[in-house]
């Protein structure tokens, strides 16, 4: 059984933390976020395009850091890559 990627921000024991129907996702590609969906409905073009720093246990300055996600230009409403960590 293939199991659905996990969206960023669902809990670890949620029952289904996969992506719902009639919402809108990003992959996060790389990073400490890496295979994880950012639901990104209701967020404004602008705000798509510019990407998030997302809370993660797993960067580079520990728990609490953030990584930087942002889209891939070349490929809109793709995935959004990782370029970095930040306290």
């Amino acid at each position: 059984m293939t199991q659905a990627p996990r969206v960023y921000g669902s809990e670890r024991d949620d029952l289904e933390p996969g992506p719902q129907p009639g919402r809108d996702y990003r992959e996060l590609t790389g990073g400490p976020l890496d295979g994880q969906l950012i639901e990104v409905t209701g967020w404004t073009e602008e705000e798509i395009t510019t990407g998030a720093f997302l809370i993660t246990p797993h960067s580079a300055y520990g728990p609490g850091g953030r990584a930087s996600y942002g889209p891939t230009f070349s490929r809109p409403g793709g995935p959004w890559v990782w370029e970095g960590d930040t306290p």
